[in-house]
């Protein structure tokens, strides 16, 4: 936070995005692999599941389309009875078998499917046809956001306002009526300048307005109404670097301990 750098679409583009700290490709298999036969405090039905095992989904799942992304993974909890009659007498009693619920779009439609992580099989793909659409994943909005800087109508937009390609930063947003067809998967992107700030939402390029498909992943409309002065950067860095007067450092020490050690003790993923 103490230096100041000035930021470029590229710089930022190579930014890291962490979803968590270990990425299933850093981790071996054998320290994350579900074994049912491990009676361990550190296996319990509703345990979330391990990266080994998303990456066992990720496997299954495209195995049934050649095109897919995948918008939520997640434990597909077992009955009720199922976990109560295990936990009656874990030691002896058949541990539930692990299943994924995972909604992932393929073919411009949205997917409910259920995996078997036992059997490695699927055991439903259901076609979701009610409202909505899945969240946006990174890689989308970072498709859908470099869309902009290849695009002739909207690089001579950015000519005739005198500005510079490589200090813009589009990002994309949901909000918005996009007229009455609900089939496509449409966001709008909004475009900034970064050119001497680092707080780039400060200096918004008004008057452009794109909307693009997410499935076909293209332009599909853009209009250029009207030139509108780029606010300045003057005063728009947030950093404790930038500012011109130093904040409050007369603030007294605080001291929290627990001598005796905690009153809880963490087993996998249960606190008791």
């Amino acid at each position: 936070m103490g230096h100041t750098k000035e930021w470029s679409w590229a710089t930022l583009m190579q930014q890291p995005f962490i979803l968590y700290p270990n990425h299933p490709s850093q981790l071996s298999q054998d320290s994350w692999e579900w074994d049912p036969h491990n009676r361990s405090h550190d296996h319990h039905p509703l345990d979330a599941l391990t990266p080994f095992e998303q990456t066992q989904v990720q496997t299954i799942v495209k195995g049934l389309y050649q095109n897919v992304t995948f918008h939520y993974v997640g434990l597909d909890e077992p009955d009720k009875a199922a976990v109560l009659s295990w936990l009656s007498s874990p030691q002896t009693n058949q541990i539930p078998d692990r299943q994924a619920f995972v909604i992932a779009r393929a073919d411009s439609q949205s997917h409910e499917i259920v995996v078997n992580l036992a059997t490695k099989e699927v055991v439903t793909d259901k076609v979701y046809d009610g409202y909505g659409y899945p969240t946006l994943t990174f890689d989308e909005q970072t498709a859908a956001t470099q869309l902009p800087l290849t695009y002739a109508p909207f690089l001579a937009s950015i000519e005739k306002r005198g500005l510079v390609l490589d200090q813009v930063f589009c990002g994309s947003f949901t909000v918005g009526w996009y007229g009455n067809d609900a089939s496509k998967r449409v966001v709008s992107l909004m475009c900034y300048y970064i050119n001497g700030t680092i707080n780039f939402y400060m200096r918004p390029i008004e008057g452009i307005t794109f909307t693009v498909d997410l499935d076909e992943m293209k332009i599909i409309g853009y209009r250029d109404r009207v030139v509108v002065p780029v606010p300045k950067a003057d005063g728009t860095d947030y950093r404790e670097a930038a500012q011109k007067s130093t904040f409050d450092n007369h603030l007294k020490s605080i001291t929290i301990l627990q001598p005796d050690g905690p009153s809880f003790t963490v087993e996998g993923h249960t606190v008791r």
